[in-house]
């Protein structure tokens, strides 16, 4: 009901996207959104943001679960790296997204700032292609969370498909220029883009 109503309100003043629900781990209680998360308990935050996620998109607004993953600070959250083994990985701080991804399949995923063991979240072909699209069968888009200081080029090559905010491209270009990025890791980018768009129209 929550989510239905603020889609509503969000479609009243012409917005298409709305960047919730965050749902990262209560890990300290220290930690700034803490507010905003569900939890500390993994399974009650994946159910209560699938709910959300369902209500939002119940009226075709698109609805961005968040931080995907291990954003569990504000200190130094652009280059924070959360160090921890797959299994803490899987079974606390995904989780809460695997159960949002399966029961209400949101159009779209917001990335963290943050690094997973050594690797920006964003860059992470292994989280966002591996696990999230191949494992939980995630067909949507992911997008950077803003101003972030991953690779633009690496984060294509991850299937993070929009860098947010304004940002002029000039770092991707170089990187499609030199080789390291394809033209047809950009159109799978593009297509899911546009099917996202597809779905709001």
């Amino acid at each position: 009901e929550i989510g239905r109503a603020g889609a509503l309100e969000a479609k009243e003043n012409n917005l298409c996207i709305w960047l919730t629900p965050a749902l990262n781990i209560h890990r300290s209680p220290l930690c700034g959104r803490n507010f905003e998360y569900y939890s500390e308990d993994p399974l009650i935050a994946g159910k209560m943001a699938a709910a959300m996620v369902r209500g939002i998109q119940s009226q075709n607004i698109v609805a961005v679960p968040k931080h995907l993953a291990c954003n569990n600070k504000e200190t130094n959250r652009m280059e924070s790296d959360s160090i921890l083994s797959e299994r803490a990985l899987r079974e606390i701080y995904l989780r809460g997204f695997e159960i949002c991804v399966k029961e209400s399949r949101p159009k779209m995923i917001m990335t963290s700032y943050n690094r997973i063991n050594g690797v920006h979240a964003s860059e992470s072909g292994e989280l966002l292609n591996g696990i999230v699209r191949r494992e939980w069968g995630f067909d949507g888009a992911f997008t950077s969370d803003w101003w972030n200081t991953a690779d633009h080029g690496k984060e294509v090559k991850a299937g993070n498909d929009i860098r947010m905010p304004i940002y002029d491209g000039i770092a991707l270009k170089e990187a499609y220029d030199k080789g390291i990025v394809t033209r047809d890791e950009l159109a799978v980018c593009v297509k899911r883009i546009l099917k996202m768009i597809l779905w709001l129209e």
